[in-house]
């Protein structure tokens, strides 16, 4: 039986093929290239050195998932496509089974960890049970998931057996790992610490005599999590604006006001800046805050004889598109008013279409255009002017 296994889960893209207990070939690079770079010509190197057809196989083992969401994407789709052409079965393995099954025997429990971003890691842990015929089955104690890595630390510790930790989130949690873990641990040497196909190919044999097969059509990743986009769009979604307020800035708020622009504006202002702008007698800042004190949207302006000089318009990413900066300029321009104020100008990068299109919601009118205004990246800026009479 011949197996073609494929894994691009990670940062590590590898390619082999399998048949009858024996890993043929193995192709293994972890390099900066895309894995749609790298898959291919792997297997077709393989291909060629060991002069294989690609009708010769018997299944196509591919990762499922969790992993990296653009990685899966091309796995899979690499999986199916041979599949769907040559007529295979595809055998899903799930990724943190295939690396776990790089340590296959061991006594150890076996916890992966990959980077999953934002302090989370997809993780799961194992161990290897002896069977009869003196193999080991692995045996799933924490089914697969997304979790913060202090979590998955935490259900290690109630065990009472050393643990081994391997994959790309090693590096990154290792100094939790180090300060949290209870128990006896060790971390999984270089050659074994990264999926491998090899192992995939080898968990898969065993699937397929289970029958734990796919068509080709019917294969899809599994993400166990949201795209980033998705999730933003779901935050957004999620986002309650009726108990946003909006109040005047006082210097208690620059340190979070500075924050807020920090991941908003490629030239933000500092905490001292807004300290020394909110002492101005001339200054009218405003922000917006959940019930909770959370600040979610901040704006301004300078008053100059009787001229709105407006500026650091900004929203925090989950409650754009939610009427915050809308609410925020209707509140700043209201304000206004009552001091006597009868024209505002303000600067727009060219580009930003959201916000020129909330400007001219209110009236303002482009007048002018200053040449390489903004840096990081150099744009143009638009000039705006709104004259009440």
């Amino acid at each position: 039986m011949k197996i073609l296994a494929i894994d691009s889960s990670g940062q590590t893209a590898s390619v082999a093929l399998w048949e009858d207990d024996l890993t043929v070939a193995e192709f293994l690079i972890h390099a900066k290239k895309t894995h749609s770079q790298t898959l291919l010509p792997m297997l077709e190197a393989i291909r060629e050195k060991i002069e294989f057809h690609m009708e010769e196989i018997d299944a196509i083992a591919v990762t499922s998932g969790p992993g990296s969401f653009t990685g899966l994407r091309i796995g899979s789709a690499t999986a199916k496509g041979f599949g769907l052409a040559l007529n295979k079965p595809i055998i899903p393995v799930p990724t943190l089974e295939g690396l776990a099954y790089n340590l296959y025997g061991t006594e150890h429990l076996i916890c992966p960890l990959m980077d999953a971003r934002r302090n989370q890691t997809y993780t799961g842990l194992y161990e290897f049970v002896g069977k009869d015929d003196n193999e080991y089955d692995i045996h799933v104690i924490k089914e697969q998931c997304a979790v913060e890595v202090s979590e998955i630390l935490e259900i290690c510790n109630k065990y009472d057996r050393s643990v081994i930790f391997l994959g790309d989130g090693v590096p990154v949690f290792r100094e939790q790992i180090e300060r949290l873990v209870k128990v006896p641990y060790v971390f999984a040497p270089a050659h074994l610490n990264r999926q491998r196909a090899a192992a995939v190919a080898a968990l898969a044999a065993k699937y397929y005599g289970r029958g734990k097969i796919q068509t080709a059509a019917e294969h899809a990743p599994e993400y166990l999590r949201l795209a980033q986009a998705e999730r933003e769009r779901k935050e957004r979604e999620k986002a309650d604006l009726s108990d946003i307020t909006i109040r005047r800035m006082e210097s208690r708020d620059a340190a979070a006001a500075a924050a807020l622009e920090r991941v908003c504006f490629s030239q933000p202002w500092t905490e001292n800046g807004y300290l020394s702008t909110l002492a101005d007698e001339n200054a009218l800042y405003l922000m917006a805050e959940t019930r909770e004190g959370e600040p979610v949207g901040i704006c301004g302006l300078l008053d100059v004889l009787g001229e709105g000089n407006i500026s650091n318009v900004a929203v925090a990413e989950p409650y754009r598109r939610k009427k915050v900066a809308e609410r925020m300029l209707g509140e700043l321009l209201a304000r206004g008013r009552e001091r006597g104020i009868a024209a505002y100008t303000l600067e727009v990068r060219a580009s930003n279409k959201a916000a020129i299109g909330l400007y001219e919601k209110f009236g303002f009118a482009v007048e002018g255009r200053r040449k390489n205004f903004y840096e990081n990246p150099r744009e143009d800026a638009l000039l705006f002017w709104l004259r009440e009479t």
